[in-house]
């Protein structure tokens, strides 16, 4: 079945441009026409807030960037099968650990969001090559979008970048004992769930994973993310309004996306949950007053500060007549709180190396 595609709305030029860090609508055909519809317009309209920001987005002199490195067997280009985009990923260098060979350059994995819908690495680009800018080699991590897969299905894609990257750490010149791990927004619940998988055989069950990585992340930076997952009918009973997030979710990803997840909801699927069934390594959390879903950080905030574990909150309050949103430091790294948020994440994660 093929969709009805209804782009006479939107600028032709800057979705022509969008193409460089997002599917658009060449994998809606066969998907139903409601969830089609609905994540087509979601990409679209998401595309018209990050389009104006691309003017702004640029490489740092003093970092080297490896592309486009498939991760499984079809990420790379068969004239047969063609090359899955979800399968690839970027290591960005600081050109200075390069010059210097030595393993010592702590390794950010990231995780892009965009409503488990939008998106491929090179979204986060700009975010990635100021992050290594800071002194770390940055991993940056494809995963195949919905429709194209369902969130166990790109929690293993995830794995198996990992598995790729423990395989593959000593081919760089960095500590592969100094790896830390950060998403925002639908990469930050991806972030911490994988978190979860590496840290709780159970999790790592409940997910489909059959054994995780083992990487061994000495801590997180997740922004923005979404953590309350769980299913309004599981999560009753808990104390906050869990299951709206996973009920705004369906209304675009629909209701399969989450198919598959019942041993893991709801104890892996809010963040109390996740935080009393996983002990999890340092995390430093980021949001703003003006993020649509501070709540999600401030209740992950508020379960770790019960439980006494090792993490900094970071919500930032916009001046009068400003403005922050959401995922800020990602999408607009040239202001000065997301030069310091960068600064900060350098702190806080050598001080745990």
């Amino acid at each position: 079945m093929t969709i009805q595609r209804d782009l006479s709305k939107y600028d032709e030029q800057v979705l022509k441009d969008a193409e460089r860090w997002t599917e658009i609508d060449g994998d809606l055909d066969g998907v139903d026409p409601s969830v089609a519809a609905a994540i087509l317009t979601s990409r679209c309209e998401t595309i018209r807030y990050d389009h104006p920001r691309t003017e702004r987005w640029h490489d740092p002199e003093d970092v080297d960037v490896v592309a486009d490195i498939p991760y499984l067997p079809d990420g790379g280009y068969d004239a047969t099968v063609g090359q899955v985009r979800g399968h690839l990923l970027d290591i960005y260098l600081p050109h200075e650990a390069a010059v210097r060979m030595s393993n010592v350059t702590p390794v950010y994995v990231d995780i892009h969001g965009g409503g488990f819908c939008y998106g491929y690495k090179e979204l986060n680009r700009n975010f990635n090559t100021h992050l290594a800018q800071q002194g770390f080699a940055v991993v940056s991590l494809n995963y195949r979008p919905a429709p194209q897969t369902d969130l166990k299905g790109q929690l293993a894609d995830v794995q198996a970048a990992l598995r790729w990257l423990k395989a593959h750490l000593a081919d760089y010149p960095v500590d592969p004992n100094a790896v830390f791990i950060t998403g925002d927004s639908a990469g930050g619940a991806l972030a911490l769930l994988t978190l979860a998988i590496e840290n709780s055989g159970r999790a790592a069950e409940a997910f489909g994973i059959g054994q995780a990585s083992g990487i061994g992340f000495k801590g997180g930076a997740l922004v923005c993310g979404v953590y309350g997952l769980a299913s309004p009918e599981r999560a009753a009973g808990r104390g906050v309004a869990y299951g709206t997030e996973r009920k705004n979710l369906e209304s675009t990803l629909g209701s399969g996306f989450f198919v598959g997840l019942d041993a893991a909801d709801p104890d892996f699927l809010t963040a109390p949950d996740i935080v009393a069934n996983v002990d999890l390594p340092p995390l430093f959390l980021l949001t703003s007053a003006d993020d649509f879903i501070q709540a999600e950080t401030l209740a992950l905030a508020t379960a770790l500060a019960r439980k006494g574990a090792d993490f900094e909150l970071h919500d930032w309050k916009p001046a009068r007549h400003d403005s922050l949103g959401h995922v800020f430091p990602v999408c607009m790294t040239w202001r000065e709180e997301s030069l310091r948020t960068l600064a900060d994440i350098r702190r806080f994660s050598y001080d745990r190396c």
